[in-house]
């Protein structure tokens, strides 16, 4: 096997669920520092500006720095102003996100960009028909992700997925993902520690976003079974990890394996 050299991690019930760490997630962290594998954290977490995010991990012991953090509406926001500038922006997530959207402008109506974000209760009827109008009013629909759910200390709640794949359907368009499982958004965050797909590692709990978006992106993908998926998920019939692992715990374990 390839030597690791490199290492992308996932946040949510992966290190964390619900903002309580998860056993062995600081000691891993700490022991990737120590060995020297450079690490990125790479998150779907939409309702959560990255400084703020960066602060929550922070709180809970998570030794995660802000320019470590790669997350979908920072890289939503950035292809807005590459592929957008000056486009008038109709942003739906919850949180303090918008502050990742600065220098674009952000309107209540008539835009030329739709963006989805992980905004639970405020994906209403009236929300989604407002997108629905712009969108065959000629807007372009983005989708900062389309996670069908994840895991929370209550259990698994629906995520914004299924929204964005409502209004694909009604529309007849198709989202621009911009968030895990898109290959530019891998790309991204093997560049900030400069290493290789090949010599590199995803660690995560969603097998689609995380396995499969990182192994179309050339690298090999661990599951850990401590958030949206198990062992006996079926969609392991379709997306085959490299490895398997009961929770981020066993990852040095692994790592020291491949040696």
């Amino acid at each position: 096997m390839e030597p690791v050299h490199g290492v992308l991690l996932d946040i949510d019930g992966v290190l964390h669920v619900s903002l309580q760490p998860l056993k062995g997630a600081k000691e891993v962290l700490r022991w990737l520092e120590q060995h020297g594998y450079p690490t990125c954290f790479v998150t779907n977490t939409t309702t959560l500006a990255r400084t703020t995010l960066a602060q929550r991990l922070q709180g809970i012991g998570l030794p995660i720095t802000e320019e470590r953090l790669i997350t979908a509406p920072v890289a939503t926001a950035n292809y807005i102003r590459q592929r957008f500038p000056g486009k008038r922006c109709w942003l739906l997530t919850k949180g303090d996100t918008a502050a990742d959207f600065a220098g674009i402008e952000l309107v209540e109506s008539e835009a030329d960009v739709v963006v989805i974000g992980g905004a639970e209760e405020l994906l209403t009827y009236e929300a989604m028909n407002a997108a629905f109008r712009m969108l065959m009013n000629g807007a372009v629909l983005l989708a900062m992700h389309t996670n069908l759910y994840w895991r929370t200390s209550e259990g698994l709640r629906l995520d914004s997925g299924p929204f964005v794949r409502a209004l694909e359907v009604a529309t007849g368009k198709e989202a621009i993902v911009l968030g895990k499982p898109a290959q530019a958004f891998f790309e991204q965050a093997l560049l900030s520690i400069k290493v290789d797909a090949h010599e590199a590692i995803m660690v995560g709990d969603d097998i689609e976003n995380d396995i499969g978006g990182a192994q179309g992106a050339g690298l090999r993908g661990i599951l850990v079974c401590t958030g949206k998926h198990q062992a006996d998920s079926p969609l392991l019939e379709r997306v085959h990890p490299d490895a398997i692992l009961p929770s981020i715990a066993e990852l040095p374990r692994w790592i020291e394996e491949q040696e």
